[in-house]
């Protein structure tokens, strides 16, 4: 059984368009560097010649991608944060300032007391893989609104224009979507996780890819904490004498916007999961609750099969 040592020191990092501020802790001390290749050699050179095992950043935005990177290869244990967990605990501490050396302080006060909460990077297949699926996402509502405006106007030139960006951002999403297929298509494994969960009532081409794409942890964790990635979990919220509520909060929006239209269908055209759905509603649940149950039993057995290596072949699905 191995033991984890105490860190000594951490690092956080709060990283802007042009600068990266770093602060240490326990100590305190800050410095800020240019977000450029100059600026992030002599960030890792002081984190060596300081002792730092772990830096921390916040999940937000592009800016940090190239120090993340340099991190990793230097040697360094590096974890990618969800900022509302920051949030937290800022108000914990009791704090109410925020400025940019504040907030270094009080990543790398979170990477010295929480170590236990760090996910491990994402590769850079990963990240291309996301960022094709991002812009697909993009496109897809860019022309989903430039039909809605061409439903209100009038005449031929104005008719026209939207047809011909219409035209054009169809050509743009279709030139994405083949390169996503070519990319997921040329790795052996993802076209085997491509293969599964196509296998999946409901789940077609697009879902499947955006799983693969969005939800990489899919077939590595738990029922329950591939749910809870998925915003699909069911999280209770009870005091006092009030009945206990359960609600679904969290996750990864695009994921569990995908696996509720797989719901619709399924819930449509499979007969035991059109059956889970008529009892849900028999029991007086609303539609919407209803579908998200069926969602997470879709993403249950997709994370099952996944780690399994195996298709769906028919039997049942159970949450």
């Amino acid at each position: 059984m191995t033991i984890a040592l105490p860190l000594a020191v951490a690092a956080g990092v709060d990283a802007g368009q042009r600068f990266l501020d770093v602060a240490l802790a326990p100590s305190g001390q800050t410095f800020r560097m240019p977000n450029l290749a100059e600026g992030i050699a002599q960030i890792i050179a002081r984190l060596e010649r300081s002792g730092v095992r772990r830096v921390v950043l916040e999940a937000i935005g592009p800016y940090a991608e190239p120090l993340v990177r340099a991190l990793s290869v230097a040697g360094f244990e590096v974890g990618i944060v969800n900022p509302r967990r920051i949030k937290a605990f800022r108000e914990a501490e009791g704090g109410r300032a925020k400025t940019d050396r504040l907030d270094a302080r009080l990543i790398a006060r979170f990477a010295l007391t929480m170590p236990e909460t760090l996910r491990p990077l994402p590769t850079d297949t990963q990240l291309e893989l996301k960022a094709l699926s991002l812009r697909r996402r993009q496109l897809t509502e860019m022309i989903a609104m430039e039909k809605t405006r061409m439903k209100q106007v009038r005449g031929t030139l104005l008719l026209d224009s939207h047809r011909a960006a219409i035209a054009a951002l169809s050509a743009q999403c279709q030139a994405i979507e083949a390169e996503l297929a070519k990319r997921i298509g040329d790795d052996p494994e993802l076209r085997r996780v491509l293969h599964i969960l196509k296998s999946i009532p409901g789940i077609g081409e697009r879902v499947a890819t955006l799983l693969i794409t969005d939800l990489p942890e899919l077939g590595q964790r738990d029922r329950k904490a591939i749910a809870s990635l998925a915003g699909l979990a069911p999280h209770v919220s009870q005091s006092g004498a009030a009945p206990p509520r359960a609600a679904i909060a969290g996750g990864r929006p695009c994921v569990r916007a995908a696996l509720y239209m797989a719901a619709l269908v399924a819930a449509r055209h499979h007969p035991k999961l059109r059956d889970d759905y008529n009892a849900l509603r028999l029991q007086g649940k609303p539609g919407k609750v209803a579908l998200i149950a069926i969602a997470r039993k879709l993403l249950v057995t997709a994370n099952a099969l996944v780690k399994a290596d195996t298709p769906y072949q028919g039997k049942t699905l159970d949450t």
